[in-house]
């Protein structure tokens, strides 16, 4: 049995399959000994062939949500995940600055697997002003750091460059997740503003990927929560991520893109 060590709080879409999302923060938290809270800001019908339906909760009670575990628990780390929609992000933003989030972990969702859109074309912007400044770490793979940079990833000679314009929005970190990259890793790039990072990973052929950033997001958030260093946060995580990813066929579920099997390390 692990110790609860660290308060999450995840603010993030709902996955009715439960493979991303809450639920897969929810799932990471308990595997690595934390305590999962949620803010939901989004309700999705879907599975692991694709995504039917999303409903934007109001922002409203989005905050209400925020509120109500900062003033009774507590937070040791947050990680945001898919938010929507503008006023959702700025929203989010505002109720983090009011409670003086710390441990801030910014998984920018933008678009699923199978190819939704989880933000608004007009909420990238925003995003980029307001919550990506109060970031510890923000996380982006290769699509959506194009997509905060207008800068094209073609192979590893563009990620200096995109490092350097997603930096200048004003996080401490910027962790660029390289497994879009059309190579035979798939490694990650951390970036402090002065020295490059870089995670080594062989790239796993699998079927089993729903999820993977939420999951990886949340697992820096649970590490941060116990006083881990960032650079030690992301190594941790990652090493989690891909025993999960290696895992993930023994759980035999859906018909599509499947899950990570988050119990790898608590045979659950």
């Amino acid at each position: 049995m692990h110790p609860v060590t660290g308060r999450v709080l995840s603010i993030a879409g709902s996955d009715s399959g439960g493979g991303a999302g809450i639920q897969a923060d929810i799932k990471t938290c308990t595997a690595l000994g934390c305590y999962g809270m949620t803010a939901i800001t989004a309700i999705t019908a879907q599975n692991t062939v694709g995504v039917r339906s999303v409903f934007d909760l109001p922002l409203a009670q989005v905050q209400a949500q925020i509120d109500a575990v900062y003033e009774d628990i507590g937070v040791d780390a947050v990680k945001t995940g898919m938010l929507a929609n503008a006023a959702l992000v700025r929203g989010t933003a505002q109720a983090l600055k009011k409670h003086h989030a710390i441990n801030l972990v910014v998984d920018p969702v933008m678009i699923s697997k199978s190819g939704a859109v989880l933000l608004r074309e007009d909420a990238v912007e925003t995003m980029k002003e307001h919550l990506i400044p109060m970031a510890t770490v923000v996380c982006p793979n290769i699509p959506e750091a194009e997509a905060l940079t207008g800068v094209s990833i073609h192979d590893e000679k563009d990620i200096e460059t995109v490092l350097k314009h997603l930096y200048a929005l004003g996080p401490q970190y910027v962790l660029l997740k390289g497994g879009h990259l059309e190579s035979s890793d798939a490694n990650d790039f951390l970036y402090d503003g002065r020295d490059i990072q870089v995670y080594p990973s062989p790239r796993i052929v699998t079927t089993h990927t729903h999820g993977t950033g939420c999951t990886y997001s949340a697992a820096i958030a649970c590490f941060l929560s116990r006083q881990e260093t960032l650079p030690r946060a992301v190594q941790l995580a990652k090493e989690y991520l891909t025993q999960a990813i290696l895992q993930g066929g023994k759980l035999q579920v859906g018909h599509g893109t499947g899950p990570l099997h988050h119990g790898w390390n608590i045979g659950a």
